[in-house]
């Protein structure tokens, strides 16, 4: 806000003379720049389908031990698969509680299909694989030591899904097989096995950070790929991006820590 001193100078509101400018005769002020009303048209955003492997499900009261087979999956759950031995029943457990778990090994810890949340040692699961992620990430930073972060393959997935036509999938599939950190996980697959292998598709989680890739381990080794309720409702994550997999391991994680302890899980590989 401007005072006047009653000359043709006006004062700012700090005392200082502002100039007066006046137009020069036969030429009128340049038009305001508009903001263009179009904007450039963007590639559409293709979300890749996620990769189910395994599938917690969450049991209906009442439902008898007869339909927890895997010819009976597909009649009460819709969901075609096979009982997968997952989770560690809890070391002091009586002998006759044993006859509630689905599917239940020998060995310690007992490995079982699924049975009562009272009966197993989900904690003991967490705690294991997040252990096993720790020492998996160190391995991981020595085989790609030197290389640049990679491209997931989820990435370059969706780009191939957004337009097929000028980026084909033979096309993603040679960028990102060609990366050099990629290509140093799976030199070291190819002269390892077994424990010491390195998922390639967990390039993302592995790039996250060590204690993001043991978190990212432990709950999966509980929730799964997917997870379905009682009531029929299925939560599982939009793609295979890191993103989506959390966002489905925060809604999995926070139901399953409100469940009631009768509540019977089972571990269903698809």
């Amino acid at each position: 806000m401007t005072a006047t001193n009653g000359a043709a100078t006006p004062l700012s509101r700090y005392g200082t003379r502002v100039p007066t400018v006046t137009p020069r005769p036969g030429r009128k002020p340049a038009p305001a720049a508009t903001t263009a009303s179009t904007t450039a048209p963007t590639s559409p955003v293709v979300t890749p389908t996620a990769t189910i492997n395994t599938m917690i499900v969450c049991l209906p009261d009442g439902l008898p031990s007869q339909a927890l087979t895997a010819t009976q999956l597909d009649r009460h759950f819709g969901v075609s698969g096979t009982l997968q031995p997952r989770f560690w029943a809890t070391p002091d457990m009586w002998l006759w509680q044993r006859g509630q778990l689905v599917a239940p090994r020998k060995g310690r810890p007992v490995y079982c299909a699924g049975g009562p949340v009272k009966l197993l040692d989900l904690a003991a699961m967490r705690h294991a694989a997040g252990v096993g992620a720790g020492i998996r990430h160190q391995l991981w930073q020595q085989v790609v030591h030197g290389t640049r972060p990679a491209t997931p393959w989820p990435t370059l997935l969706a780009r191939h899904l957004a337009d097929p036509a000028r980026y084909p999938r033979e096309r993603a599939e040679a960028d990102f097989h060609n990366q050099p950190r990629v290509n140093a996980m799976r030199m070291h697959n190819a002269a390892s096995y077994g424990a010491a292998h390195l998922a390639v598709g967990e390039l993302e989680m592995f790039q996250a950070g060590p204690m993001a890739y043991q978190h990212y381990s432990a709950t999966t080794a509980v929730c799964g790929d997917a997870l379905l309720t009682p009531d029929g409702h299925k939560f599982a994550p939009a793609s295979d991006a890191l993103t989506h997999r959390v966002t489905y391991l925060e809604q999995a994680t926070r139901y399953l820590d409100t469940i009631e302890a009768d509540q019977r899980l089972l571990a269903v590989a698809l």
